[in-house]
């Protein structure tokens, strides 16, 4: 566990962020909590996950959790779609008293950095209606795209069905929704000078 905090120190957190495991397990209700309360805040949606959910999370070894101390601050998780071929990072929260921080990004750029480690060559995309998480995605190379450039993998979008705003989703057909769609792909085509799509060639001489 994350060391103790200097409880002197009023304005400066020593935060761990970290993968979490299975023995983090005692902090999922805070984090669905918080998640809650940050989406009714915003007045905006957010995909509800269960406990069992984000506890799978924790033992598959694909969240990120931060920590001053033995107290929560922050937290995301990412899941693979469509055989791989693509990796969503989810769930991105801070407490309220530990944003301002750059801890946010701190999550991100670690989430980030472990989608690419377990899967290489999948495409990362991002579904968000945050500008903060928009400007964040922006600096990590995503770019926006269109809904029908993600994954078409069901089980993703059925994850959708516990935002207020499915109905937008279903009336438009899943072509676009509150959320921005952002994508980063690690091997885009390579580009001509004249602007044009070239393909790459892997052969050795």
């Amino acid at each position: 566990m994350a060391k103790k905090i200097n409880k002197k120190e009023e304005s400066i957190y020593d935060i761990d962020v970290m993968v979490a495991d299975a023995s983090f397990e005692i902090y999922v209700d805070t984090i669905l909590e918080t998640i809650e309360a940050a989406a009714s805040v915003r007045g905006t949606g957010i995909a509800r996950r269960t406990h069992d959910y984000i506890t799978q999370k924790m033992k598959e070894g694909k969240a990120i959790i931060a920590l001053a101390g033995d107290e929560f601050a922050g937290f995301t998780y990412i899941e693979s779609w469509g055989n791989k071929q693509y990796v969503a990072t989810s769930g991105l929260i801070v407490v309220e008293k530990f944003r301002k921080k750059g801890l946010a990004k701190r999550i991100k750029e670690a989430s980030f950095a472990l989608a690419r480690l377990r899967w290489p060559k999948a495409k990362l995309f991002s579904l968000t209606s945050g500008s903060a998480v928009m400007k964040m995605n922006t600096e990590l190379g995503y770019v926006p795209v269109t809904f029908s450039e993600l994954t078409d993998d069901e089980a993703f979008w059925r994850a959708c069905e516990g935002c207020v705003n499915h109905d937008i989703l279903l009336r438009t057909d899943r072509k676009y929704c509150i959320c921005t769609a952002m994508l980063y792909d690690p091997n885009p085509p390579a580009i001509s000078p004249k602007g044009g799509s070239i393909k790459r060639n892997n052969k050795t001489k």
